[in-house]
């Protein structure tokens, strides 16, 4: 008898660093151990926030581009953290523009076989305008997607 093929060979995790991302961060990890797979961990600077805040904050734009993105390192490190503690495969993106097209994007171009999302991100009361980052991934992802509360 011949050896089955893993079910995932490439597991892509969003995060925003909000607790229903790192959550699903988690859960990546253990099914990507479970399939013997590679993750991948993203992180997208919303340049549509970026640009809202600072307005606000009467800030430069890129500066504010640039301090999203040291927080999303943060995550991304914590949760690349989880993964090397599991002797996973593992490599980290960060990108700037819309989020669910970056993350839909980068699932074409690395041939991903699952997209593990949280729920609803840090976007807050906000997703109710403008659509959750989630439930957009799930309409334009080439692949399954598993959203975990």
């Amino acid at each position: 008898m011949s050896e089955t093929q893993p079910l995932f060979r490439h597991i892509l995790v969003p995060t925003d660093g909000s607790q229903p991302s790192m959550t699903a961060g988690r859960l990546a990890v253990k099914l990507t151990a479970l399939h013997k797979a590679r993750i991948t961990f993203v992180y997208v600077v919303d340049n549509t926030v970026a640009e809202e805040l600072a307005h606000a904050l009467g800030r430069v734009t890129k500066q504010v581009q640039n301090d999203l993105q040291t927080s999303g390192q943060r995550y991304l490190d914590y949760l690349s953290r989880l993964a090397s503690e599991a002797g996973l495969a593992y490599s980290q993106v960060v990108r700037n523009g819309v989020p669910y097209e970056e993350i839909a994007d980068l699932a074409r171009e690395q041939a991903v076989d699952l997209i593990v999302i949280g729920q609803v991100g840090s976007r807050g009361s906000q997703r109710i305008l403008i659509g959750s980052v989630t439930e957009r991934v799930v309409e334009h992802a080439p692949c399954p997607v598993l959203v975990v509360k």
